[in-house]
């Protein structure tokens, strides 16, 4: 008779102990600013701050804007396996200035504004959905939602309120909600209507809302089993774009990884344009801020937040009293752009774009032109910003763009090559104009 004997498993080490797991906090020089130390730094170390948000990393900071209790977690990792230790953190003052990020002030109203913003489908508009290849730029490439092509389901009933305090969400679905025909097997109860299934479901309340950003993008995550639109599972949302009055998020979808999705939205209190075909109306060149009663309306993206302002940085080549502020986002591609009310022509002696700007560092912009009725069209050059710290003029040409095809004009003050860091920072924008 032969016999075996059983192999012995490679070791993988021994895994991290509690002293390993163990770290220190302190203030920096705002008490709502906490630096966080790991006790070991040769173990990879991740974080949750009890915030909503997390980090990796042996040495971090978070924020807390907001006064309370939190419960810090870290937990560290080697090759044989892991070791997590907490403690609660106290934060004895709110610092709203914290809160003043452009991002969640649009969101959510503002610290000024009445602590909460409620959105709603725009179901008014065509293309107010739509399925596109995942991380796909053209956005509803495969399907777009004419307008109230799905009115009478529960999609349109929904409303979407993101409070500033404690950043709670509130889902109100008016008893019924919208899913997707791949998530029906979830909801025995619900009933097909439209091609999907209207399930019934209470209102969420006092969920939570996060913004998490990083080089690449800003993303939107909802608690509990609240979520934003049809359902597919997700409850992660990248902010596509976002302004006053407008917010487009893309997401993916649990049952297809290949399939993209997007939904926009409005503030429940914005006028509807009662079936018009989306874009609000276009502006002519030039734009230079002078009017107070004709301010273009900017769409931003990649985190970029605007204001126009009165001209604090004035002198030099550009002393006009208003102009636009920029305030960077730190995704890659960020950046914002105005619809105009005519086809660009390049043909004649007005061959080129000119823009004054006011940059914190030198460096380049892209400037963009789309056809807004099919984004795909577009031609897009840089042009280099040699100056910073004062007004200069840089002009772009354009002789050589396809004559009444582009009615969007793009902007990416900062702009970085894809893949590099992005260059955050506030811009000063004026005297957008062809010549």
């Amino acid at each position: 008779m032969g016999s075996c004997k059983k192999e012995e498993d490679p070791s993988l080490g021994d895994p991290p102990t509690a002293a390993d797991a163990t770290f220190t906090y302190e203030a920096t020089s705002n008490p709502n600013v906490i630096e966080f130390t790991a006790g070991n730094n040769n173990l990879v170390a991740k974080w949750d701050f009890g915030n909503g948000t997390s980090a990796e990393g042996s040495v971090v900071t978070a924020s807390y804007p907001l006064k309370g209790t939190y419960t810090v977690t870290l937990t560290v990792f080697n090759s044989g396996g892991s070791k997590s230790s907490s403690q609660d953190i106290v934060i004895a003052e709110d610092d709203f200035s914290q809160l003043n990020d452009p991002l969640y002030s649009i969101l959510t109203g503002g610290t000024s504004g009445p602590g909460s913003k409620t959105w709603v489908i725009d179901s008014t508009r065509d293309g107010h959905i739509g399925v596109h290849p995942l991380n796909s730029a053209n956005i509803g490439e495969w399907w777009k939602a004419e307008r109230l092509e799905k009115s009478g389901t529960g999609l349109y009933t929904d409303a979407y309120v993101f409070h500033l305090n404690a950043f709670k969400f509130d889902h109100k679905t008016n008893g019924t909600a919208y899913v997707h025909n791949s998530q029906a097997s979830n909801f025995p109860d619900g009933v097909e209507n439209k091609a999907d299934f209207d399930v019934p479901m209470q209102d969420m309340m006092g969920e939570t809302w996060t913004l998490k950003k990083n080089e690449t993008d800003t993303t939107l995550e909802i608690s509990g089993s609240a979520f934003i639109g049809l359902y597919t599972g997700v409850r992660t949302y990248k902010v596509h774009t976002i302004s006053e009055n407008e917010l487009v998020l893309t997401y993916g979808d649990e049952k297809d990884a290949d399939r993209g999705w997007y939904i926009r939205l409005r503030p429940s209190d914005y006028p509807v344009d009662n079936g018009g075909g989306g874009e609000t109306t276009g502006y002519s060149l030039p734009i230079d801020f002078e009017d107070a009663t004709n301010d273009p309306e900017f769409k931003v993206f990649g985190g970029t937040g605007l204001s126009i302002i009165d001209n604090s940085v004035s002198g030099g080549a550009n002393t006009s009293s208003r102009i636009l502020e920029v305030v960077h986002g730190n995704e890659t591609w960020a950046g914002f752009y105005v619809n105009l009310d005519k086809k660009l022509d390049f043909s004649g002696a007005d061959s080129m774009i000119s823009v004054m700007i006011y940059a914190p560092n030198t460096g380049r912009m892209r400037v963009k032109l789309e056809n807004s009725a099919k984004t795909s069209e577009f031609i897009e050059k840089d042009v280099d910003v040699t100056k910073a710290g004062e007004w200069i003029e840089v002009k772009v040409g354009f002789s050589d763009a396809a004559v009444d095809t582009f009615d969007r004009l793009v902007l990416f003050p900062g702009w970085k090559d894809d893949g590099e860091t992005a260059e955050t920072g506030t811009y000063y924008i004026d005297n957008i104009s062809q010549k």
